[in-house]
């Protein structure tokens, strides 16, 4: 397994440390491991790994699975992994998404305010902070060709059966946050869900071989 990397924030790391990849059934591990073989297959042949989440509003699963996708290649320490996000359509980014994943230890600047705010989202030390915004899928900040599409909503993954540019289709549906918007369950639910991603990219990125 590549060793892990100390620039990733502390209080990510602790993050990191107490997930449990026992709430992985053997079942959600089959959905899992074609993107873990696409990484794999990039990292052997020494080719750029780009993964692009993509779900319909480019507002929550999207963001926090591009998010934790790219902190867990940097604290594998896996190079040339550039991960993305984009939707059918474009609204925003929610902001309960930014201050769950401020609560698990990123360091968010808002760049701009507005109906689409940009945030600047951070993960380590050394590393350039992500730009969160919302984006259709075929945003000039999106790569057009030699990525995966990972479908992380079954609206999504639906809707779009064929994915311009894509080098593999790969869907990994995660439940939606918004049914507990406006609802004491909120925080809780939204927090429930990053975790989850995490643990799952965790997982998959903890399989791949140097």
């Amino acid at each position: 397994m590549i060793t892990t990397t100390s620039s990733t924030f502390q209080e990510i790391a602790n993050v990191i440390a107490s997930l449990n990849l026992q709430t992985i059934s053997k079942e959600r591990q089959a959905v899992l491991q074609p993107l873990a073989d696409f990484i794999q297959e990039k990292v052997n042949t020494k080719q750029e790994i780009r993964l692009h989440f993509i779900c319909t509003h480019n507002s929550r699963r999207s963001h926090l699975s591009q998010v934790w996708a790219q902190t867990m290649a940097n604290y594998f320490n896996i190079k040339n992994v550039f991960c993305y996000s984009g939707g059918t359509e474009a609204t925003a980014l929610f902001p309960m998404v930014a201050n769950t994943l401020e609560h698990s230890g990123f360091k968010i600047q808002t760049i701009s305010e507005g109906n689409n705010p940009v945030y600047a989202i951070k993960y380590a030390e050394n590393e350039h902070p992500i730009i969160g915004f919302s984006k259709k899928l075929d945003h000039d900040f999106n790569p057009k060709s030699a990525f995966a599409a990972i479908m992380t909503c079954s609206q999504a993954d639906g809707g779009c059966p064929f994915i311009a540019g894509a080098e593999k289709r790969i869907p990994i549906t995660f439940e939606d946050p918004k049914t507990f918007d406006n609802t004491p369950q909120q925080a809780e639910k939204y927090n429930e869900r990053s975790i989850q991603i995490a643990t799952e990219m965790f997982y998959i990125f903890s399989q791949i071989q140097s």
